[in-house]
């Protein structure tokens, strides 16, 4: 009984042990070269930092609902912010891909993949919620359950922004993400 409840603590320690409790102040550009960084969204509820990639197919049957995500979050003043963290995909790649999808939220260019590496963020698509004063992390995981919208039963992200918005703590605050793996560099 000891052995499996040791080995079931160190288990759980190991699945919550990649998100930070809080992220760092950081600045990236966006495929324009304008500089963003998260003290520039004190004034949100909550800032969503999304890793996407404009090449992985899990990361693109997201982008309608990315595009809805923003769309339906703005003007409850929710911060949404893309995150490209491939080595592969330059900011021209983006900059199209973008304008592609119609996404109205700035994408940031991880070069080096720096930031991804900080927060341990592995896949793309995924979600980092974070507190716009404090910084900590309020979620972390997927946007929903299934990369097909029709069969999604759970959308974790909009619950955790609704809970956000409504003045209550985020009641799931880690699921998992999934999706294609960041193409770092070495």
């Amino acid at each position: 009984m000891k052995a499996s409840f040791i080995a079931l603590v160190i288990a759980v320690s190991f699945v919550f042990a990649g998100t930070p409790e809080k992220v760092e102040n950081f600045s990236l550009s966006d495929y324009n070269g304008k500089s963003v960084q998260l003290t520039d969204y004190t004034n949100a509820k909550a800032i969503v930092l999304m890793f996407i990639s404009t090449q992985c197919p899990v990361s693109n049957a997201y982008n309608e609902r990315m595009t809805a995500l923003y769309n339906d979050y703005k003007e409850k003043n929710i911060a949404i912010v893309g995150i490209n963290s491939n080595k592969a995909e330059t900011p021209e790649d983006i900059k199209e891909h973008a304008q592609d999808h119609q996404f109205g939220f700035p994408i940031l260019k991880d070069v080096n993949n720096v930031i991804a590496d900080k927060l341990d963020a592995n896949h793309t698509p995924e979600i980092y919620v974070i507190h716009p004063a404090t910084l900590e992390v309020l979620y972390h995981g997927r946007i929903d359950d299934s990369q097909r919208q029709a069969k999604v039963t759970s959308n974790d992200l909009r619950k955790a922004l609704d809970e956000i918005i409504a003045g209550k703590s985020v009641s799931v605050k880690e699921t998992k993400a999934f999706g294609c793996s960041i193409k770092r560099v070495n």
